[in-house]
């Protein structure tokens, strides 16, 4: 087996050059097929913003591709002459390829741990080679395995568990707060890009309404068509915060917008319940005084990143049973690779010895013909289908227990030359 993965990712290699090296659009059929082709490999590209990594692998080879070989490819490819590439590139072969691969599928080795978009990357790249017909048996095993393992780890550990991303923590906050949102309404203070994607996010909680508010009129007209909401005017912003659920606010402003007195005078026309802040405005735009964890719950952008860096601290209590999960599949799916390696000489051996008894009990009957009873006949034969089975159980078991990490098949070798199995 040979199976070579060569790349770099964002641990060695800035985004400037990995930019350079991104197989974009069509870019990335016309690799697979030139790799393909060039050396006569099954071939896989995982390309994403993170890392840009090729999968070389061979069934009935030995050696792989020269790095340098894969690296003046990538030169040329992307036309980047005078590039030196050597100290971006990392590369793995063999079983420490697979590992790599499971590695990269449950995100043991992306940016941020857990993050579940990776295992959908790696799969478009199998759908993508397996497309492009670049795939055989070796690469399209190994990456099936890969879902696999990212399969096990997010089921089994609690790597993948809760959001990262400061909108999603965000919404994290509000259902903690909030059982239902069929009669809550949203109300959206400016419209900062933070801000918007933090509202896609509120959006799929499928409020009653939302409310949209800009000192510009314009602007606020635009993000309320984008979410199916209202556009407030802004001289009646405290009206809408008297009357609002979940207020997310990202102004931009250069001072609060809303000052504790001005909020006081708010807080006492309220008829409703709890109020969810969401400030994510630097500049803040709510006094952060406002907070009392009762009737106002005030989160902004510094909260909601300490939210996520405890989460990201709970994910990393969950690496090392990931890890081992990762060394158990490598184990399984280099043992099975293995074992199905071995099958057409154990197949060709059970075949030659089954042929051989076959030619001798017939013989044997032919001369005793008349001398034996049915009885006598059926000793005769389950002796000799015993003897071929303890005969056979020795060079199975031991190819079995051969060692995956094995570069070369002498053991297998030897069985075809001692039984002529090839001639």
């Amino acid at each position: 087996m040979m199976l070579l993965a060569v790349g770099c990712n964002y641990r060695q290699t800035p985004i400037a050059v990995r930019e350079r090296l991104a197989f974009t659009g069509p870019k990335l059929d016309l690799a697979l097929d030139e790799l393909s082709a060039r050396y006569g490999c099954e071939t896989a590209i995982v390309n994403t913003c993170n890392r840009v990594e090729i999968y070389l692998g061979k069934n009935d080879a030995q050696e792989a591709p020269d790095v340098h070989l894969i690296e003046e490819f990538l030169i040329q490819f992307h036309q980047l002459g005078g590039l030196d590439l050597h100290p971006y590139l990392v590369h793995y072969t063999g079983p420490d390829a697979v590992k790599h691969l499971f590695r990269v599928a449950s995100s043991l080795d992306s940016m941020i741990v857990g993050e579940g978009q990776i295992s959908g990357q790696v799969k478009q790249a199998y759908e993508l080679a397996q497309e492009r017909a670049t795939l055989g048996p070796l690469l399209r095993a190994l990456f099936q395995h890969a879902r696999i393992v990212a399969k096990r780890v997010r089921s089994e550990t609690g790597i993948s568990r809760g959001h990262v991303s400061v909108s999603s923590v965000a919404v994290d906050y509000v259902r903690q707060v909030f059982g239902h949102f069929g009669d809550k309404t949203i109300l959206v203070i400016g419209a900062g890009k933070m801000g918007e994607l933090t509202l896609r996010h509120l959006k799929a909680l499928k409020p009653q309404r939302i409310w949209v508010t800009n000192r510009s009129p314009e602007k606020a007209a635009e993000v309320a068509h984008g979410c199916a909401g209202q556009a407030i005017p802004w001289d009646q912003l405290d009206d809408a915060l008297g009357r609002a659920d979940i207020v997310l606010s990202t102004t931009g402003a250069p001072e609060p917008v809303v000052d504790r007195r001005r909020y006081k005078d708010i807080l006492a026309r309220r008829t409703g319940g709890t109020v969810v802040i969401l400030d994510i405005a630097v500049p803040r735009d709510f006094d952060p005084d406002i907070h009392d964890g009762d009737r106002t719950c005030l989160f902004n952008i510094d909260d909601l990143k300490r939210i996520r860096e405890q989460t990201l601290q709970e994910r990393q209590k969950h690496v090392s049973p990931a890890e081992a999960i990762v060394e158990q599949e490598v184990k399984r799916f280099l043992g099975k690779w293995q074992q199905r390696q071995h099958v057409p000489t154990i197949t060709k051996l059970t075949q030659d010895l089954e042929a051989r008894r076959q030619a001798i009990l017939t013989e044997l009957f032919r001369r005793l013909n008349g001398k034996l009873s049915e009885a006598d006949r059926g000793q005769i034969e389950g002796a000799f289908r015993l003897l071929q089975n303890q005969f056979l159980h020795g060079p199975i078991s031991a190819l079995a227990e051969d060692s995956p990490e094995a570069k070369h098949h002498t053991l297998l070798e030897a069985l075809r030359k001692l039984f002529r199995l090839e001639e």
